[in-house]
Parts: structure tokens; C-alpha cells; sequence
């Protein structure tokens, strides 16, 4: 079992990751809502995360982690891997 957790990941991280994993921003976060939107094209709907709030929520990222089809050890590999 690890002993990592999903938070206090930093949003520049975050969103370093979802460009590591071939997504790109369709919406950013100007204007009242504070939200971006990541998708690419083999995915049905995007990914939506909130810009306002740093680090990024653990409850975020699990689901967008569930989203990718990823785990939580594999998601921190990718971390490791690309030295985020």
C-alpha cells in the first residue's frame, strides 16, 4: 500500500501532468467562473478543474484519475517520470 496521497498537489503541476498525458485546454479560466476545461480526442466529455483553489483538491484529482483510467501509483509515476 502507498503512503502518498492525491493532495496538496500544486495546480502548475496538475496541469503539467494533464499536458503530459496528451490533453490540451479548450476553455481557460478567464471570466467569473474560474474553471478549465482539458480534453483531447479520445475522450467523450473534458475534464473540468478549478483554477481558484490551489493545491488542487484531492476529491479533483481522484476523479480525474478515474477519468484517465489511472491509479494513484501510476499517477505518481508519471510524476517521478517526468520530473513535474
Amino acid at each position: 500500500m502507498s503512503t502518498k496521497k492525491l493532495s496538496n498537489i500544486p495546480i502548475q503541476i496538475f496541469r503539467k501532468f494533464l499536458e503530459s498525458q496528451g490533453l490540451k485546454i479548450i476553455k481557460d479560466s478567464k471570466g467569473r467562473g474560474r474553471h478549465e476545461k482539458w480534453s483531447k480526442s479520445s475522450m467523450d466529455r473534458p475534464i473540468t478543474i478549478q483554477t481558484h483553489i490551489d493545491p488542487v483538491p484531492e476529491f479533483i484529482v481522484k476523479q480525474v484519475l478515474r477519468h484517465l483510467n489511472m491509479d494513484k501509483n501510476k499517477f505518481f509515476d508519471e510524476l517521478k517520470k517526468n520530473k513535474f
